[in-house]
């Protein structure tokens, strides 16, 4: 399930976007991340790589910005499919700058 493409430069005018953002942990394999940034974002996977090693080193990172609605729902799949997977994959929401 891919949720719609983010959506900058097509949200109203006055419609805050968010940023889907996924944490870093001791315990879920870097290339189930991979596989969730693919599945859940739309990367290719050279980009999943890139952004999965940002994640790693930084702790955190997000791709792209969603309506709150997208965002959720991303975010709801995300957390379903670690759950799923016996993953403890952090995903967060915050307000895009």
């Amino acid at each position: 399930m891919v949720i719609d493409e983010p959506t900058q430069g097509r949200a109203m005018p006055n419609e805050p976007l968010y940023n889907v953002v996924l944490h870093n942990d001791d315990v879920t394999p870097m290339e189930f991340v991979v596989q969730v940034l693919q599945r859940f974002i739309g990367l290719d996977y050279e980009e999943a790589i890139k952004l999965m090693l940002r994640i790693h080193h930084e702790g955190k990172a997000s791709h792209g910005a969603y309506t709150l609605e997208q965002a959720e729902a991303t975010i709801a799949g995300i957390l379903a499919f670690a759950h799923e997977h016996n993953h403890p994959l952090g995903c967060t929401l915050e307000e895009a700058r």
